[in-house]
């Protein structure tokens, strides 16, 4: 264990490392998936200026909540020698280790404490995102909060009577750059790494999300889970590993162990669920997405009081909320783990027992292709303007008024069957809606 000075000045000595990683990845982030979204979905917005404020702004997110528990003695975390507070934490944020992924790429500030024997696991829940490495000195988290976006802090994992989740701003050297949608986000990549998971910049997948085709997900990731012929390049370590790939599709491909690779007993699973990160790529992007929109909108409306502006954003946001660039699957995909299962039991459901949360697992991700972030506490907090704008456009996008081309391929009966979920799901939708 180290001391809190000491990761700071880890910290900073890190950043300047991160700054030249995030400026060679620019050029691709730039000619990636983001020119999906919008004309100018990659620039940078000024986030940290006028009303947004985001480095003074307080926080009002999972993680600033606990701690407020934390300091005023309404609960504590408890820790322990194998995981330090991993497993407490997880359990006070209703974070499943279900939702457990592995990513060995090299590209965390704390580099040099990953490789493929050594991976860093994630976690999530609908708005929180933990990563842990057994071993170090802290774990990082990152949380979507409503009126910021992505909000990063670190916790010392060292015994205390009042652990301190510490803020990381400068996390955003990387996470508010194009990758994120100009925005403080969350970043997924897939990148082809060397033998000791050091990653090749000139391969990279920039931005990994729901519309990537199969076949470019997970490069520096572990995969578990069947997804029968289709390829990925998950599991896949070294030029050789990739070459035989070529020779031999998915030779590394439909695993439900990981000994090969690590020993990961010192980890709460010993697997990288394919079901959950398919959720986790929709939903970093959806976060990045919401966060854009309400800086867009609050920016326009502060400057011109309307948002006429940023209606093409909102097309766009739609668009990915409604999953109409979808890349299809071509073959059925199962879990190896109960996340699948525990997710979906989350609802909430309607009167005919659906949920937003059914998988599909056979062509889509999704049953009823309309995320479930709609539920969130950031999608309520965007500006009361834009989310009128959003909803309205959503209703006549179901019932069929609005005959955009770019909504054209969602078939009317699944169009029918979102909206009746949402009718009786969603709270404090417009009264139009019901009648």
């Amino acid at each position: 264990m180290i001391d809190a000075p000491d990761i700071m000045l880890t910290l900073v000595n890190v950043r300047k490392l991160l700054v030249v990683i995030c400026a060679n990845a620019l050029f691709l982030s730039q000619t990636g998936f983001a020119n999906g979204d919008f004309q100018g979905s990659t620039h940078l917005m000024p986030f940290d200026e006028g009303s947004q404020n985001y480095s003074k702004a307080k926080g009002d997110d999972a993680i600033s909540q606990l701690q407020e528990l934390i300091d005023n003695n309404k609960t504590k975390l408890h820790f322990s020698e194998e995981h330090g507070y991993l497993d407490s934490v997880l359990a006070r944020l209703n974070i499943p280790k279900a939702s457990q992924v592995l990513v060995f790429s090299r590209t965390s500030f704390q580099r040099e404490r990953i490789s493929p024997t050594t991976p860093r696991a994630l976690y999530f829940n609908d708005d929180v995102y933990l990563g842990y490495i057994p071993g170090s000195p802290l774990l990082e988290i990152s949380t979507a909060d409503p009126k910021l976006g992505g909000v990063f802090y670190t916790l010392n994992q060292r015994a205390d009577l009042k652990p301190k989740f510490t803020r990381q701003d400068q996390c955003l050297d990387c996470h508010a750059s194009a990758r994120s949608m100009g925005v403080p986000g969350h970043l997924l990549r897939s990148l082809k790494t060397d033998a000791t998971g050091s990653p090749e910049l000139s391969s990279s997948i920039s931005e990994v999300n729901h519309r990537t085709p199969f076949e470019d997900r997970w490069g520096g990731w572990y995969v578990t889970g069947t997804h029968g012929d289709q390829v990925h390049r998950g599991n896949l370590i070294g030029e050789a590993a990739f070459a035989k790939q070529e020779k031999t599709p998915n030779y590394l491909g439909n695993l439900t162990d990981l000994r090969q690779f690590s020993d990961l007993s010192h980890y709460p699973q010993e697997s990288s669920d394919i079901v959950a990160l398919l959720v986790l790529e929709h939903q970093t992007h959806m976060h990045n997405f919401i966060a854009r929109l309400r800086y867009e909108s609050e920016q326009k409306l502060a400057a011109y009081g309307h948002i006429n502006y940023v209606t093409n954003i909102a097309t766009a946001f739609l668009k990915y909320m409604l999953f109409t660039e979808e890349a299809p699957l071509k073959s059925a995909v199962a879990g190896n783990t109960t996340f699948a299962k525990d997710f979906a039991t989350l609802g909430p459901f309607d009167s005919k027992g659906r949920s937003l949360r059914q998988f599909n697992l056979q062509t889509r991700l999704f049953k009823y292709p309309c995320s479930y972030l709609i539920y969130s506490k950031s999608f309520d907090a965007l500006p009361p303007r834009m989310k009128d704008y959003v909803y309205r456009r959503l209703h006549d996008i179901l019932t069929g008024e609005d005959q955009s081309k770019e909504f054209s391929d969602i078939p009317r009966k699944t169009r029918r069957e979102i909206f009746e979920i949402l009718v009786e799901t969603k709270k404090n939708l417009p009264e139009y809606w019901k009648n």
